[in-house]
Formats: C-alpha cells, sequence, structure tokens
C-alpha cells in the first residue's frame, strides 16, 4: 500500500555562508492522491553534490531558487510505488530531482520533469551508483571532459576537486583516452588515495602547497585541460599555466557557494596569450544522450577500469549532517544518505 507520510529535509532558513544544522529541518506532511499521469516514488537514496548548496538561494538559476517551509532540492533514487503514468512501471527504479524526502508524488510532464527522472537500469550497476558514476555527477564528468574538453592522447588534464565524485571520475576518464592526469585535494590522505587507487598521475594538497607553484612543477609544459570544479584562486592558478590550444571547462565554484560572492578570474587574460578556451556545462543539456553514456560507464566498472567508491550515511534525518561534512570534505567518493 503506498505510504500516507513523507518524512522531508525542509529548509528552515536561508543559509548565510556555510550550511548550518538550524538551517534546515525535519518534516511529516501526508501524501496527495495521485492523479493522472503521475507517480509515486519512494525514495530509496539521496545524492549529496555540492550543487545544493547554490540551490539553497532563494533566487531562480537554471532551476527555481528555494522556498522556505519546502524540501531540500536534490537528486535522489528510488522505486515507483503507484503509478498512474503509462511509462512508469510500479516496481521500477528511477532518479532525479525528487528532493530530499522519503516519498514523492511526482509529475514527469512537467517541464523540470520531463528534464529530471530518468529510469534507472539496475542491470549496469546498483541503485545507488546511479546517482553517482551512473547519475549526474557521472554524466558530467563523461560529457564535461569528453565533449567540452575534447582530450586528445599525451595531453595533460588538471581536475580540481579530484576527490569528489566528479573530479576522480573525470581523472579516469582521462586515462582511459591516453592523458596525463594531475589533481588537486585537501589533505595528504586523500593525495595518496587518489594516485594509489583512482590512478592519477600526480596530485598536490592545495592546503599545504601554493596551487600555481604546485602546478609550475607539476604540468612544466603547462595544462592542456582543466576541469574546474573549484573556482576562485585555484581557476587563477590554473590559467596562468594554460599550454597553447588549452581547454577550460567550468563544472563549479564549491570554493565560493558558501560566500555568496563569486570573483570573476583574474588572470583571464591568459585566455588571449594561450589561445585558449573556456565554457561551462549545464548536465540536463546531455540527457537525451545519458542512456549510451550510462552504458559506456557501466562497461568501463566492469572491466575494471572504472572505481565507484561510495560513502553512505544511514536514515533521512542524517541529511543535514552529512551535508555539513560534504563541504567539511569529510569523506571521498560519491555521498549518499540511504533513506529508510
Amino acid at each position: 500500500m503506498p505510504a500516507h507520510t513523507s518524512t522531508q529535509v525542509v529548509v528552515a532558513k536561508f543559509p548565510t555562508g556555510a550550511v548550518q544544522l538550524s538551517d534546515l529541518d525535519i518534516a511529516r506532511v501526508p501524501v496527495p492522491r495521485l492523479e493522472d499521469r503521475q507517480v509515486l516514488i519512494e525514495t530509496q537514496y539521496l545524492s549529496l553534490d555540492p550543487a545544493i548548496r547554490y540551490w539553497l538561494n532563494p533566487y531562480d538559476t537554471y532551476v527555481p531558487g528555494a522556498n522556505i517551509g519546502t524540501p531540500v532540492r536534490c537528486f535522489a533514487a528510488g522505486l515507483v510505488t503507484a503509478s498512474t503514468h503509462p511509462e512508469y512501471r510500479v516496481g521500477e527504479a528511477v532518479s532525479g530531482l525528487l528532493n530530499a524526502q522519503s516519498h514523492i508524488v511526482y509529475s514527469p510532464d512537467s517541464s523540470l520533469g520531463a528534464l529530471a527522472l530518468t529510469h534507472c537500469d539496475l542491470s549496469q550497476g546498483p541503485l545507488s551508483q546511479h546517482l553517482g558514476v551512473l547519475g549526474m555527477p557521472g554524466m558530467t564528468a563523461y560529457f564535461g571532459l569528453l565533449d567540452r574538453a575534447k582530450p586528445q592522447t599525451g595531453e595533460t588534464v588538471f581536475v580540481s576537486a579530484a576527490s569528489g565524485t566528479v573530479g576522480s571520475t573525470v581523472g579516469q576518464i582521462a586515462k582511459l583516452h591516453g592523458c596525463r592526469v594531475i589533481g588537486s585535494a585537501g589533505g595528504a590522505e586523500k593525495c595518496k588515495w587518489l594516485v594509489n587507487t583512482m590512478g592519477f598521475d600526480a596530485v598536490f594538497d592545495y592546503k599545504a602547497e601554493n596551487a600555481s607553484e604546485a602546478l609550475k612543477r607539476l604540468c612544466p609544459a603547462g595544462i592542456d585541460v582543466y576541469f574546474d570544479n573549484v573556482g576562485g584562486d585555484m581557476l587563477d592558478a590554473a590559467l596562468l599555466n594554460l599550454s597553447r590550444g588549452a581547454r577550460v571547462v567550468l563544472c563549479g565554484a564549491i570554493s565560493q557557494y558558501n560566500s555568496g560572492a563569486y570573483a570573476g578570474p583574474k588572470h583571464y587574460l591568459k585566455l588571449i596569450t594561450a589561445r585558449a578556451s573556456m565554457n561551462g556545462i549545464i548536465i540536463f543539456d546531455y540527457m537525451s544522450q545519458w542512456p549510451a553514456a550510462t552504458a559506456q560507464i557501466a562497461q568501463w566498472i566492469r572491466d575494471g577500469k572504472i572505481t565507484p567508491v561510495e560513502h553512505t550515511s544511514d536514515g533521512i534525518e542524517q541529511f543535514p549532517q552529512a551535508l555539513i561534512e560534504l563541504f567539511a570534505g569529510t569523506h571521498v567518493g560519491k555521498q549518499l544518505v540511504r533513506v529508510a
């Protein structure tokens, strides 16, 4: 029988700076009856991603701004438990922007729903992976690197925030395409993990070494591709070390999400002297191409060429603390909350 109550993590107040426990609250609300062409989804996993901090602001971006008392926007994956929509069957696994809640009545035909609700093929990997390497982070890495940057064999690829799912997946895919891969991460243990487990050629600890000096040391011929997850000073350091014809892909700005002050790059003139290009990626633009990409990544996982890494907290009530730990850099790999 469908659940009658949904447990939600809701916005209690808009964060100022880093997210605090007091910014979020737990609510329990009735689940409405299904109308025509709707589905009831029981979520199994909630995804922790840096973009959540951006989505907690009240203004609209590429998704609507947050509202007080509504569920925190996040990706989630779960099972369809009731359906009046012909394209979704009871028992089917799905993922999308289902938000931080245990149950949701969803309208796949809505404008956002058409972009956000995805069928999950569990033969490719467990449901949790469809929020990581087989989901939004993996797709961001795949299309951001291969479509936007177009790396060539022998080139040097630098990725910041490399110990997260996007960064570590970018590095592994770049290695598969014959590139030399450099990363940055916070702390010696993360740096060792990226080299020893993820196969990076070299990684520097941005907390212990100046980024520009580290990049000059590790990339003496310059950076051919920079995949930017950090922004700010890290972006400026990478711009100073670009090779001729370099490509910069802007994915995120985790160094600035909490401040709310997005400083533009100081060294953008290097794009001129290096004859370089810089562009951004929003993964929703590639939704129609996800099935082929997930099939490819799933094959790489089966072949042992990509290693998924997950850290899971248990219980939806742990979501606020897990979000804080995400920005504290407490764990490596994909961070999830198991709902039940």
